[in-house]
């Protein structure tokens, strides 16, 4: 009997191992929609936007900074949870197919793996912008933005907690 947490935790990918389901997919002509970010606290701003990202294609990769790689680019006071955690909140939405961890500052490198047919960012970027824009396009891939739901963010958590 395989128990619900393995199958969470068998979503969770290292860079390395995500080759031969990235094989597969492609064997299978499924349409990869990938984004990024840091997830630091799971809200209903991420929910909403993971869920309409998936809704693009039929497999959603997540590439979610390294803790090293939040600390870098939100202060030394994040992340608030670790990458595991993180990454295990991620896994466990069910339109999620595959979390992976990356520690360079930008996902450049593993969209460059990945191959995403479509590469999703929140709406407060310009599509050319986006790290992965020349690489998505220059494959005949789209590069999407969705907009964010109002008064949802991890700052804005965070402010409410510290007031």
């Amino acid at each position: 009997m395989i128990h619900k947490f393995e199958i969470l935790q068998k979503k969770i990918f290292t860079k390395e191992n995500l080759n031969p389901l990235l094989a597969f997919w492609k064997f299978k002509c499924k349409k990869i929609v990938f984004t990024n970010g840091c997830f630091d606290i799971l809200h209903r701003g991420h929910i909403e936007y993971l869920a309409k990202a998936s809704d693009l294609g039929q497999v959603l990769i997540i590439g979610l900074n390294s803790d090293a790689s939040v600390k870098r680019l939100k202060g030394e006071n994040r992340p608030i949870q670790d990458e595991y955690s993180r990454a295990l909140q991620l896994a466990s939405l069910l339109f999620v197919d595959a979390v992976v961890i990356f520690e360079e500052d930008t996902p450049y490198k593993l969209i460059q793996q990945v191959e995403p047919d479509i590469l999703v960012k929140g709406g407060d970027y310009r599509p050319e912008s986006i790290v992965g824009y020349d690489l998505v396009t220059a494959k005949g891939g789209k590069v999407e933005t969705i907009n964010f739901v109002d008064g949802y963010s991890t700052s804005s958590i965070l402010k409410k907690i510290n007031s």
